[in-house]
């Protein structure tokens, strides 16, 4: 059953209410804190990415095309199709010898409005490059350049480079290949269905990367590094992730999914994942802030530095303030 995690007022009336499910564990699999059933089944959409781009230092493509730290992150990535962030791709795409149009991501404007407003002055259409998820289909495009598969058809279910990444999410996760639900992300690639508590657990991995398998810990650690340390490659400008990451990335990481999906892990031993149950992400920020403030990884003077996304104001069309958006959960 999921419960109710955010108030949205309007004045003083509650207006609308979020619900969802948080789960909170540690590196051994124990449940630390939750709001009820840790098991739910919801898909892990970008939150996975970490995990995926994990596949291309195991596959040595990193190393056969020279894969930066910042192009690291870039894979890792739901980047708002800023200038730096196109920039990488390319840079990426012109290291293993395709271009754009081999990306089969799909089109959407750039996220950040600037951005997008930009290239229509510019008389640019969007691209696939401008995709939230251009940076992984490039590594994606590495791996198969690296072990001779072929790029038509990468983005198929059975293609090589899939079920690697399948067989990846398996291990980190500790599920087995067989449960994991597949279906299609937005950007056309496979997506993981698998219970919340899973995916906290293997953002509790990531995070402290000697408590996987040997053979996945120098990646995790590589991957685990470059989000630290590229928090506007993650995400991009005034997005919470980015924002979360700039501030606490000497204790955690984290990255962001679709409807509503949440995911980070904390240095030391906890991992944490969060659904919004109608995905609406305006209630994510709240949550995960709440949350890490009654864990305590974040102190008090940290936490004031979040306010606008702890507690975010509803503004009207004139930009006054009329309501207020408020977590309101408990944990069992």
């Amino acid at each position: 059953m999921i419960q109710k995690l955010v108030n949205v007022y309007r004045g003083d009336l509650v207006e609308s209410v979020h619900y969802g499910k948080i789960v909170v564990v540690n590196t051994d699999g124990e449940t630390l804190a939750s709001t009820g059933n840790k098991e739910m089944l919801t898909y892990w959409r970008s939150a996975a990415k970490p995990f995926q781009a994990m596949a291309v230092i195991l596959s040595g493509a990193a190393t056969e095309f020279q894969i930066s730290e910042q192009e690291l992150a870039v894979i890792s990535s739901s980047h708002s199709g800023e200038e730096e962030h196109i920039k990488i791709v390319r840079g990426i795409l012109k290291k293993i010898g395709l271009t754009e149009n081999d990306l089969k991501c799909g089109i959407h404007p750039p996220y950040y409005k600037p951005a997008a407003r930009s290239i229509y002055k510019r008389g640019i259409k969007p691209g696939p490059i401008y995709n939230n998820c251009s940076g992984k289909h490039a590594g994606i495009l590495s791996i198969c350049k690296k072990m001779g598969w072929d790029i038509e058809d990468y983005n198929n279910p059975e293609h090589p480079v899939q079920q690697l990444m399948l067989k990846i999410v398996a291990d980190v996760t500790d599920y087995p290949k067989q449960k994991i639900n597949i279906g299609i992300d937005g950007c056309g690639v496979v997506v993981f269905g698998l219970p919340l508590e899973r995916m906290a657990y293997a953002f509790s991995r990531l995070a402290n990367p000697d408590s996987l398998p040997e053979k996945y810990t120098e990646a995790a650690r590589k991957i685990a590094t470059a989000i630290r340390k590229h928090p506007y490659l993650i995400a991009g400008t005034n997005r919470f992730n980015t924002g979360l990451l700039e501030l606490a990335g000497e204790k955690l990481i984290a990255k962001s999914g679709a409807e509503g999906i949440f995911c980070l892990g904390v240095y030391g031993d906890i991992g944490m994942a969060v659904k919004i149950a109608d995905g609406n992400k305006r209630a994510v920020p709240p949550v995960i802030v709440e949350t890490l403030s009654r864990l305590k990884v974040l102190n008090r003077g940290e936490i004031a530095e979040l306010k606008e996304y702890h507690n975010p104001e509803l503004r009207n069309n004139h930009r006054s303030v009329v309501g207020k958006i408020k977590p309101v959960f408990t944990f069992k």
